[in-house]
C-alpha cells in the first residue's frame, strides 16, 4: 500500500450510470448481483428490440473498459448527459490524443467506437437511467458522507479494507491514486480498471434498499456464505496467509470453476481478502474482522 499516494473517495450520477450499463451488459453476473436476472428480463422487456439486440452485441472486453475510461476519466463531467455532450464534441483524433495517457491499446476504428458509444449511452440514459430512482443516488451520497468521515478516522490501509470490505492493494501498478467510488447497480461485486496513474475501483457499496424487516442483505448473505463445507475449509486454510487461486484448487481437490464460485461467494461477503496488484487479483487470505463482524451482527439480531 505504501505507493498508493492518493486515495479519492467519489459519487457522481455518471458512475452509477456505467455501474447500471455494465451490470445490464456483463451477462455472466447477472445470477450474482443483488438485483437478480430479473431486474435484466425487466429492463430488456423496457427498451426497444433495436436498442436490446445492440447491447445484446457488447462484450467486456477491451473495448468496454475504454467505455468505462470515458466516464471515469472525464473530469469536467459529472452527468451522463454531460459525457454524452463532451463525446459528440471530440473527433476520432481527439480521442486518439485523450486515450493515450492512460491505455496503449485503442479501438481498431475509433469513429465507429466513438458513434457506438454515443449512441449506447445516450440511449441507456433515456430508456433506462433518467428513470432510476432517486432513492438510489440519495443513498449512495449519504454513503459517501458516512465513508468521508470514517476516512478521518483510519489511515488509508484501514480506510480501504473497512470501505471495500476487503481489498489489499499489495501493489499499485505505478497509479499514484486510487479512486473509490461506490456503486448500488452492481453490487455485491466490484470492479478495478488501471487507467494510467489512477486505479480506479467501484465498489459494493452494501445498500439495502428494501423495507424487509429482516436483517440488511448483506449480512444475510455473509451467514448463508458460511452454511457450506468447502467455504468453511477455505477459511481455515487461508489463515496462515494469501494463497494464489490455484493453490486454494489444489488444496480443496475441486474444480476451477467451483472454487471460483466458493470464493466469490466468501468475497462478497466481506470474509476474505483480495490481494491485488494493481487491477490484478494475486491471491487471498482469511479477513478475520469480517468472521468478528457478523458474530456481532447476528447477537445483535437475535437479541433485539
Amino acid at each position: 500500500m505504501n505507493e498508493v499516494l492518493n486515495v479519492d473517495l467519489q459519487f457522481k450520477l455518471k458512475f452509477e450510470f456505467i455501474s447500471s450499463l455494465h451490470s445490464y451488459i456483463c451477462r455472466k453476473s447477472h445470477r450474482k448481483i443483488d438485483l437478480t436476472p430479473h431486474w435484466a428480463e425487466e429492463i430488456k422487456r423496457r427498451i426497444t428490440p433495436e436498442f436490446a439486440a445492440m447491447l445484446d452485441e457488447m462484450e467486456i472486453n477491451a473495448d468496454w473498459k475504454l467505455a468505462y475510461l470515458l466516464i471515469v476519466m472525464s473530469k469536467h463531467a459529472e452527468t451522463p448527459e454531460e459525457v454524452i455532450a463532451w463525446l459528440e464534441g471530440m473527433t476520432p483524433g481527439n480521442l486518439y490524443e485523450w486515450f493515450a495517457p492512460y491505455v496503449g491499446q485503442f479501438p481498431e476504428h475509433m469513429g465507429n467506437f466513438q458513434s457506438q458509444m454515443i449512441k449506447v449511452f445516450t440511449e441507456w440514459n433515456r430508456q433506462y437511467f433518467e428513470s432510476c430512482s432517486p432513492a438510489v443516488h440519495e443513498a449512495l451520497k449519504q454513503h459517501l458522507a458516512d465513508r468521508t468521515a470514517e476516512k478521518k478516522k483510519m489511515n488509508k490501509a484501514e480506510f480501504i479494507d473497512d470501505t471495500t470490505g476487503g481489498f489489499v492493494f499489495d501493489s499499485t501498478g505505478g497509479a499514484d491514486t486510487l479512486l473509490l467510488v461506490p456503486q448500488y447497480h452492481f453490487q455485491p461485486v466490484n470492479l478495478i480498471y488501471h487507467f494510467g496513474s489512477v486505479l480506479f475501483c467501484h465498489y459494493s457499496s452494501r445498500i439495502d434498499l428494501s423495507d424487509e424487516d429482516f436483517m440488511s442483505m448483506h449480512d444475510y448473505r455473509v451467514l448463508r456464505s458460511l452454511a457450506e463445507k468447502s467455504r468453511l475449509k477455505i477459511l481455515r486454510y487461508l489463515q496462515d496467509g494469501p494463497k494464489p487461486f490455484i493453490e486454494i484448487v489444489r488444496e480443496l481437490k475441486l474444480s476451477k470453476g467451483i472454487t471460483h464460485d466458493h470464493i466469490s461467494k466468501l468475497r462478497s461477503a466481506g470474509l476474505i481478502y483480495a490481494h491485488f496488484q494493481g487491477e490484478n487479483l494475486t491471491g487471498y487470505s482469511t479477513r478475520m474482522k469480517g468472521l468478528e463482524q457478523m458474530q456481532d451482527k447476528l447477537v445483535n439480531f437475535i437479541t433485539h
